[in-house]
């Protein structure tokens, strides 16, 4: 029941066609054009192997077809839409009364089969479904990627909670001038509450979309959905990154912080926990396209186990459906973890952890099914010494517990021989933990009060790499993922954040690693994106450099706070030991003079021209309410 279509490939990238036929305006457009064929005896020409991917979405099948026709010659006689694909010499002895042509930018493709089309007949293309010109940042090429830089945000509004999308418009790094914003929010039935769009102040200004103002602006009762936001006049980057906080209103406690970089739907998420006694775990499937997900698209096993339990109801086009996982899975129990059967349905699912009064969200991610075990991984260590490795702050201990837990997030992986290194903030090694090789089936998490006990660390914190323990066994893939989970040991707050490895801070490359945000490998600098909360809501953030071979003994970092316009206000330096970690606070490091300054909505840029740094952020209040996720950098 999974959509049969390329969404994301990790050699060619996201499928802009993909992105082009789903977008909630080409959804309208699709429908209009349908009911302009309305029974009509309909040829379809599909020169471009494109019109099963559309016929997904959009019931071309159901079209009076009176035949489809193919230029690829290797392609005649194969079955299309119910019928056996002829080629399209023979379009003239067609009786259809409309033709359509399956392809965006087709007036070339037009012409070369005008002699051959029907007297009298009316052609149609995909070329129907197009953006407004005003829309489009490439105006020659219509599926040119940075014409759909567009993402999918977890949105609510209600008496309890609140969102905002905090990001900046860091595509005028890369030459953007005019940038707008096409906004269109759906509720959980999928129904449009709202479309408008927004404009972007020139320069590195800040971008925040704060759920309580567009209910405000559109007279909307409580919601919970999404928003789909569409960046016009991108460039450089055509995914839109952004930060997403979730606020308990007046007298609730609860906070949490999530992200998205990842716009592309997939097969399967792993990284689900299952929930503790007197836990609630909610996943939300968040249907991401204009048409249905069927009763039984969706399901939920337990990782390493065959049976998947499946959601027996529909969802609807766009919209928002809480599955309670004890629903589904009563038995399972943290620190078991689950798979997300998703059927290419919906863009990185979220899901919310109800502990009494207090609710987190967090997200889950890719599990890969195109990866093989890289028996190579195993005999680099003369080279890139730990490799690929997985960073995650160590909090200070006095007020937070830290608890790791590795997570298959391939389905390859069978067995993970993984171990956890422990170090203090000037990087020296203080604990080691060897997991063993652990079966797929197998979940065992790592509370570090354990590993840590007897054992100080230089003021109170620190970091951990989970690295490949190549002593317990050789399969590995690259693909190394954990879940680290922050208790605040006197409110019993928690939050979480997960994310996968990566080889840093070496000159040799490896498969496009050490990963770069422009330009080939290696990456060996840092631009990091750190939103700041409303004061007295204090931002914390804990930058952590990895290596995975001995690099620059000291990082040269700046932290650079920006107004909400994208001008510099103040920058404070600080050096990080290699393998070592810092953690402060907004309030901490620039004073109330100079906060008053910057204002609201203002942000800081971490940056780095010698090393690569990676960071996490999050937001704190006095009442016990804290949030934690990894930051994304441009």
């Amino acid at each position: 029941m999974k959509l049969r279509i390329e969404t994301f490939s990790n050699i060619k990238g996201g499928n802009t066609f993909y992105k082009a036929i789903t977008h909630p305006i080409a959804a309208r457009a699709a429908a209009s054009m349908l009911r302009r064929i309305g029974r009509r005896p309909l040829a379809l020409y599909d020169p471009l192997g494109l019109a099963a991917g559309a016929a997904e979405f959009y019931d071309l099948a159901g079209c009076n077809l009176a035949g489809v026709f193919v230029q690829e010659v290797s392609a005649v006689g194969a079955t299309l839409l119910g019928q056996i694909a002829q080629p399209v010499t023979s379009l003239y002895e067609n009786a259809a009364e409309v033709v359509l042509v399956a392809a965006f930018d087709a007036d070339r493709l037009i012409n070369h089969v005008k002699h051959l089309l029907p007297s009298g007949v009316e052609v149609l293309s995909f070329d129907a479904l197009r953006l407004p010109e005003d829309m489009r940042t490439d105006r020659e090429t219509y599926l040119d990627p940075l014409n759909f830089a567009t993402n999918f945000a977890f949105f609510r509004d209600g008496a309890r909670q609140r969102t905002r999308l905090t990001t900046a418009n860091y595509w005028t790094n890369y030459g953007a001038r005019e940038v707008e914003l096409y906004l269109a929010l759906f509720d959980a039935g999928g129904e449009l509450l709202a479309e408008w769009r927004e404009p972007v102040a020139r320069g590195a200004a800040a971008i925040t979309i704060d759920s309580a103002a567009v209910r405000a602006r559109f007279g909307l009762g409580e919601f919970t959905g999404q928003l789909f936001v569409h960046a016009i006049g991108a460039r450089g980057h055509d995914v839109l990154k952004y930060a997403l906080d979730i606020h308990g209103a007046a007298g609730d406690a609860s906070l949490s912080c999530t992200h998205d970089a990842n716009a592309w739907p997939a097969d399967l998420y792993a990284g689900l926990p299952a929930p503790r006694d007197g836990e609630s775990v909610i996943l939300w499937l968040q249907n991401s396209h204009p048409r249905a997900a069927p009763a039984g698209s969706v399901g939920l096993n337990l990782m390493g186990e065959a049976a998947i339990h499946w959601h027996q109801r529909e969802i609807a086009p766009f919209a928002s459906v809480p599955i309670d996982v004890a629903q589904l899975l009563p038995t399972a129990r943290w620190p078991q973890q689950i798979e997300v059967q998703a059927g290419k349905h919906m863009v990185r699912p979220r899901y919310e952890v109800i502990a009494g009064a207090r609710r987190r969200i967090a997200h889950v991610n890719v599990e890969r099914a195109d990866l093989a075990p890289d028996p190579e991984l195993a005999e680099l260590g003369n080279l890139l010494g730990k490799g690929y490795l997985l960073p995650a702050p160590v909090l200070p201990r006095r007020r937070w517990r830290s608890i790791v837990l590795p997570t298959p997030m391939a389905t390859c992986q069978r067995e993970l021989p993984v171990a956890a290194l422990v170090y203090d903030r000037f990087g020296k090694e203080v604990a080691r933990h060897r997991f063993g090789n652990l079966a797929r089936h197998d979940s065992v998490a790592l509370d570090l009060d354990t590993t840590l006990d007897g054992l100080a660390l230089a003021d109170d914190y620190g970091h951990l790499e989970l690295i490949y323990d190549f002593t317990a066994g050789t399969l590995a893939d690259g693909w190394l993922h954990g879940l680290f989970r922050y208790e605040d040991r006197a409110s019993g707050h928690a939050a979480e954040t997960s994310f996968g490895s990566h080889i840093f801070n070496t000159v040799l490359t490896r498969k496009g690693e050490p990963q770069s945000y422009a330009g080939r490998a290696p990456g060996l600098s840092t631009r990091l994106f750190l939103r700041l909360g409303d004061w007295p809501t204090d931002t914390l953030c804990h930058l952590i450099y990895p290596a995975s071979t001995p690099w620059r003994a000291n990082s040269v970092t700046a932290l650079i706070l920006h107004d909400r316009d994208g001008t510099e206000i103040a920058r404070e330096h600080v050096s990080i030991p290699c393998s070592g970690s810092l953690f402060w606070r907004y309030g901490e490091v620039f004073d109330a003079t100079t906060r008053a300054r910057a204002g609201e909505k203002a942000y800081i840029v971490i940056r780095d021209a010698r090393c690569r740094l990676f960071g996490y952020h999050g937001l704190i209040g006095d009442d016990g309410a804290f949030s934690l996720d990894h930051m994304f950098g441009f």
